[in-house]
């Protein structure tokens, strides 16, 4: 068992999978109207509710702004074969690829704007990368339940397969050989973006049909990864909505 914490997280858990949802720790006296609505959302899924005091949830959470609110529930599988996710997918798959993030917040940085931006999967390897985290949950604000996140083995291999099924992959580095705009996003598209600091890796380098960049014109050399994350899943957004075709 798990404690999953923040309105969000724990409302996500309760619409998502509210059978492996054990008990809802609601903080005593609080006044809040999310919290009410999140009380109404457990009794309507069949989840108990516990009236607990702040102190209880502090010493339950040490160290973490839980908003009054926890969940008891169990840890979330990786259940998302890759090959059935893009099987599902009804029209070009986009995906995006982490190539070994370990901070839990940039993580849950990128699966927001994943769901935000319509991604099918988020993949990333098993070792050396964060998994989903309550820390990952929370700052997902939910989208750790909504987008498959599948950790492979063998990143490489992956991305050949990804290429097999037709994917345009694209990694983003800083010495890119174009921007990304110029790149063709609008069809089956992997984004690949490498770990905080170290970049991509060299293997995964090689995988990549090609390296963009996102141009920069302040004084920064570089962007968070979330925050390119976000940059990229818009651009390719952007061109899948206007119908955009490169000649």
């Amino acid at each position: 068992m798990r404690l999953v914490y923040g309105v969000h997280a724990v409302s996500a858990r309760l619409r998502q999978d509210a059978g492996n949802v054990r008990e809802v720790y609601l903080a005593e006296g609080r006044a809040d109207g999310r919290l009410r609505t999140l009380a109404a959302l457990a009794a309507e899924r069949g989840a108990k509710v516990v009236a607990v005091s702040i102190e209880r949830l502090d010493r339950m959470l040490p160290g973490v702004r839980h908003q009054g609110v926890a969940c008891e529930c169990e840890a979330p599988t990786l259940r998302h074969d890759l090959d059935e996710v893009l099987d599902a997918v009804r029209g070009d798959p986009l995906v995006l690829v982490l190539d070994g993030v370990q901070d839990p917040h940039n993580l849950g940085a990128c699966l927001r704007s994943a769901d935000a931006m319509g991604v099918h999967a988020v993949v990333a390897p098993k070792d050396r990368a964060v998994g989903l985290t309550p820390v990952v949950e929370k700052v997902a604000c939910g989208a750790a339940e909504t987008v498959p996140y599948v950790m492979v083995t063998n990143l490489a291999r992956t991305l050949d397969a990804l290429k097999d099924r037709g994917l345009f992959v694209v990694g983003l580095a800083g010495e890119g050989d174009g921007p990304l705009a110029a790149q063709r996003l609008d069809g089956a598209v992997g984004l690949v973006l490498g770990a905080e600091g170290a970049g991509l890796r060299r293997l995964t380098r090689e995988r990549c049909d090609v390296i963009a960049s996102i141009p920069i014109v302040g004084t920064v050399e570089s962007l968070n990864v979330s925050v390119a994350a976000g940059i990229c899943l818009y651009e390719a957004r952007r061109q899948r909505d206007s119908g955009h075709r490169m000649t």
